[in-house]
């Protein structure tokens, strides 16, 4: 169900202290909020899912390939954080 690139995760755990094991977790979250990433969706559709894991929101960016996701980066942002949190409250 979920692929990534082995040294994008190395990347990704250097820069941003995340494994793409642990962003995973964020697409269990029931309240998880899915949207284009149309800054990067030239090439291939690219999206964000922003998640709790644990105590905090973690953003995830991501493609599909087939019915697998591609996991691209993931990080724990305030801007993502703050969006969850507004839109959440909605409901």
């Amino acid at each position: 169900m979920y692929e990534w690139d082995p040294a994008k995760e190395k990347q990704n755990i250097e820069k941003h202290d995340v494994s793409f094991d642990e962003a995973k977790l964020a697409f269990h979250d029931k309240s998880r909020l899915i949207f284009e990433d149309e800054e990067h969706s030239q090439e291939e559709m690219r999206w964000f899912c922003l998640g709790k894991v644990g105590d905090d929101v973690m953003t995830v960016r991501f493609t599909m390939r087939g019915k697998k996701i591609r996991i691209i980066g993931a990080a724990y942002w305030r801007k993502g954080r703050t969006i969850y949190e507004n839109e959440t409250r909605k409901h």
